[in-house]
């Protein structure tokens, strides 16, 4: 069963081990846990649904709760403490493309707003409720889940846009096929969220972001149907791709998507390097991403995220064994640790496994083989399950995330992780900040930084904790020059600092593009370009 008030599966948990608890309550203090709002409370304190009666849309309350909101740091706020606020007066299970088109003919009658709803792991914000006058319609796709079209000439499978991370790579795998991309959310999220938030996957070095695998598709607008053929490359004026790419449910629903998939790799494997010190892993990441050897993925921990890493993994003798083993030979207390990967024909993923380590030992890189690799990748979908573990002890976990050219990489993560540490500082509170680097390009990297701190146990002080946390962070990825997102999209959360990026000619271009295919304003209002709607 799906946890309603957290992540995953209520029958998965991550247990922090007593040496990890006393580790954190080193950093930042000892947390004390709360008692959660039950799912019946949670369901007691939404108001009377305000939709008229369709036969496609289940106004229940538990439907509505469980629809109502994302896995953001105040979305668990709001579903932890029962104050979930404003929610979805309904929800509807469409089956079809068709059944899509008619609930959004009902919204336009009714002026109803419509929030499109996957797997609902936005930490973002793009599934709130805009409260206020408007009643509002979650239409959640899981339903369009089936492959319906797989060409194996061109390599190409048409999916409803619905469809599970597992549910896909199962319908494609008994074909011989992989679309290759892994999100940390991969068991929960879909494919259509991933189009609509530009997501990006682990090994996006081998098989490319998800604008590289988006071929097509179809997308209901209240307008009417936008269909986009499939084509190798086009110079025919504007990509539409791009149009619905990043969209965020702003235009429209979509509800199919075609996709590049690529045949099963023969071999993959993953391999774990230590290096003395950042600035040697730094330029060891940037020579592989740049000389481009063939791997699928690099992903390069920071110091404290290193000794974090190895300080939660449990096992502790082991973890002593290889620390004493690593000093002897130079890397101590400031080692950083890189995960890298390839996938493939054999030979040539072994060839660039070979080529990245020789590579790295130029840099100083201490390779300690593959069982930290295979560890990584039975776990790299379940350390999410932290933040459950977390919050029964008394800690949050939240997340940001940019990308920056090379010369601004160190610079961007010091003025990320401090301006984290002075937002609780003002609340009388410690953070625990470390940082990865979750994708590498050769132009820059993603900046990939999380933020362990204590819970107050109030739901008014937690929530001014994370909004003095969210919005000093958020600045000081604009001020180091960084993307407001490079993977998780903009949502409610990022929009006010969108017009930093795009400036303010660009977001008025998108909205003019959102008002074209949706001149009510209904499809999932107040996300995206929320300062350009302000303007109009």
């Amino acid at each position: 069963m799906r946890r309603w008030n957290g992540w995953g599966d209520d029958a998965v948990n991550f247990a922090l081990e007593a040496d990890a608890l006393a580790f954190l309550a080193q950093r930042i203090g000892a947390g004390r846990g709360r008692q959660d709002a039950t799912f019946e409370q949670a369901c007691a304190a939404l108001p009377p649904s305000r939709l008229p009666f369709h036969k496609l849309i289940d106004t229940t309350a538990p439907e509505r709760l469980r629809n109502a909101l994302g896995q953001s740091l105040p979305d668990w706020l709001k579903l932890r403490y029962g104050r979930i606020g404003a929610a979805p007066d309904g929800v509807a299970y469409p089956e079809s493309p068709e059944q899509v088109r008619e609930l959004l003919q009902y919204a336009q009658r009714y002026h109803v707003a419509v929030v499109p709803h996957g797997g609902g792991t936005s930490v973002a914000g793009h599934l709130t409720a805009g409260g206020g006058e408007q009643p509002t319609l979650a239409v959640n796709l899981t339903r369009l889940c089936r492959m319906a079209h797989l060409d194996r000439v061109s390599q190409l499978a048409t999916f409803g846009a619905g469809v599970y991370g597992p549910d896909l790579e199962a319908q494609l795998r008994a074909h011989g096929y992989t679309l290759g991309h892994f999100p940390q959310s991969f068991e929960y999220s879909t494919l259509g969220g991933w189009v609509v938030t530009r997501s990006s996957g682990q090994q996006s070095l081998r098989y490319g972001r998800i604008e590289q695998l988006f071929a097509g598709g179809s997308v209901e607008t209240p307008v009417g149907r936008l269909e986009i053929p499939t084509f190798p490359a086009s110079a025919a004026g504007t990509d539409l791709r791009e149009i619905v790419l990043g969209s965020e449910g702003r235009i429209g629903v979509l509800t199919e998507a075609v996709v590049r998939v690529t045949p099963l790799p023969e071999y993959e494997a993953f391999h774990a390097v230590f290096f003395p010190d950042w600035t040697r892993a730094e330029a060891a990441v940037r020579e592989l991403a740049q000389a481009k050897p063939g791997l699928s993925m690099l992903r390069l921990s920071n110091a404290l995220e290193s000794t974090t890493m190895l300080a939660l993994a449990g096992h502790k003798k082991l973890i002593g064994l290889l620390e004493g083993w690593l000093s002897l030979r130079g890397c101590k207390e400031g080692k950083c640790m890189l995960m890298l990967g390839a996938s493939g024909a054999k030979p040539q993923a072994r060839a660039a496994i070979g080529a990245a380590l020789r590579m790295a030992r130029r840099h100083g890189g201490v390779h300690v083989g593959r069982k930290m690799g295979d560890k990584w990748k039975q776990n790299r979908f379940r350390n999410v399950y932290l933040r459950n573990a977390a919050w029964e002890h008394g800690y949050v976990i939240d997340t940001v995330e940019t990308a920056v050219d090379w010369p601004l990489v160190e610079p961007a993560i010091r003025a990320v992780e401090a301006a984290a540490a002075e937002a609780l500082g003002r609340h009388g509170e410690q953070v625990h900040a470390y940082t990865h680097l979750s994708h590498l390009y050769p132009q820059g990297a993603s900046v990939y930084s999380t933020f362990v701190y204590r819970l107050a146990g109030d739901f008014d002080e937690d929530m001014a904790r994370w909004r003095s946390l969210k919005q000093a962070v958020s600045r000081a990825i604009v001020d180091s020059g960084g993307t407001i997102s490079h993977q998780h999209g903009v949502g409610s959360d990022h929009a006010p600092y969108l017009v930093a990026e795009k400036g303010a000619a660009g977001v008025a271009a998108m909205a003019a593009i959102f008002r074209h295919f949706d001149p009510q304003g209904i499809m999932n209002p107040g996300k995206l370009v929320q300062a350009a709607e302000a303007q109009a």
